[in-house]
């Protein structure tokens, strides 16, 4: 559940005085017409919106589930992905070097990229896990947003090396034996739909998982084309299918690394998160009684999931006198909470006659 917010106690004086920056967490709606008791009279209580650290990454709960819960889930699901792939990468690359499949070889060596992207994510989940302290003020969270971009670099690593490889045999195939890479082929398909079935029931919606959930799928993309090249090889005899299913996975490969250096780039360059249109949230905002102006507007994401929200509201002086500015916070809050899923944000207030002491550079 929300907390109601009240005016940081250090700026109602100098909201009096024609400026003053007020930092809460939206409320639910029906709340807009009941601000909290001691914020109309202008009594502070300070830190209690954030926990004393000012940001509620804590608090901000999705499907009914609370962070620390889902935390919890998402190490089981990729600690049981973990073990399978491991268990049958030893088997996998034994066989790969026995029979020379490059196919088989090059899952391996994507398999060996899934077990170090899912390590890296369960130590980024931890990681994450920590609690804001000193000039931590978000704690660890981009951690996980680091261990997503670390997996699509992997991906563009292996899929560079499994390429240059297909092709180099693509020139001179070697001998492939089908009947091998057939069986390992197919072992390794059942290995990776259990694993991808485990961590689709994570939450996805965390880059972090979603990073090493691609990682799994691609790899069972390409155990399928291997087993359709071995089927190839032995009914044809033609070894270049090999290298031809390699090259399939390195498309694959590709594309989740786009996937997941473009959305992580977004965070780490604090775009505004996909689905927010800023002209949308200016106008919403705009349409509040008493609001003049938005600017100084600026969306990013802490993490996935914690999109973040700062902005200057230009209001009617009146609203520092008669008591109104903190009904105004709580309908502004509201407001990004209904329509934005914008729970954790911050506003600036000023009065319309601050306006000639804002300089260029706060301006939009």
């Amino acid at each position: 559940m929300r907390q109601p917010v009240d005016l940081l106690g250090p700026h109602w004086a100098s909201f009096m005085n024609g400026q003053g920056a007020v930092d809460g967490d939206g409320l639910c709606d029906g709340q807009t017409d009941n601000p909290h008791p001691r914020a109309q009279t202008g009594e502070a209580l300070a830190g209690e919106a954030h926990g004393g650290q000012g940001h509620p990454a804590a608090r901000h709960e999705h499907a009914g589930h609370s962070p620390a819960v889902t935390a919890i889930t998402d190490r089981r699901y990729l600690g049981t992905a973990l073990v399978l792939l491991v268990l049958f990468m030893v088997g996998e690359v034994a066989v790969a070097l026995t029979s020379g499949s490059l196919a088989l070889l090059s899952d391996a060596g994507h398999m060996l990229s899934d077990v170090g992207a899912i390590s890296a994510s369960l130590w980024a989940i931890h990681l994450a896990a920590r609690p804001a302290t000193g000039a931590w003020t978000f704690g660890w969270k981009r951690a996980e947003i680091l261990s997503a971009a670390g997996n699509g670099i992997t991906l563009l690593v292996v899929s560079g090396i499994v390429g240059y490889e297909a092709i180099r045999r693509l020139i001179e195939p070697p001998l492939v034996e089908g009947g091998p890479v057939l069986v390992v082929a197919l072992v390794g398909v059942v290995v990776n739909i259990a694993a991808a079935w485990v961590l689709a029931k994570a939450n996805r919606s965390s880059l972090n998982v979603e990073g090493a959930y691609q990682h799994i799928l691609t790899d069972l993309y390409g155990f399928i084309g291997t087993a359709v090249a071995s089927v190839v090889i032995l009914a044809t005899g033609y070894v270049r299918a090999d290298a031809i299913a390699s090259l399939l996975v390195v498309v694959l490969m590709l594309k989740a690394a786009w996937g997941l250096l473009r959305d992580s780039g977004r965070v780490l360059l604090e775009a505004a998160p996909e689905g927010i249109d800023l002209d949308q949230v200016r106008q919403h905002l705009s349409e509040s009684d008493h609001v003049h102006d938005v600017h100084d507007l600026h969306v990013w994401t802490v993490t996935s999931s914690l999109p973040t929200l700062s902005a200057h509201i230009v209001i009617d002086d009146s609203c520092f006198t008669d008591g109104h500015a903190p009904r105004l916070l709580d309908e502004l809050q509201a407001c990004l909470g209904g329509h934005f899923d914008v729970e954790h944000s911050t506003f600036q207030l000023e009065p319309a006659s601050h306006g000639q002491h804002e300089t260029a550079t706060h301006r939009p």
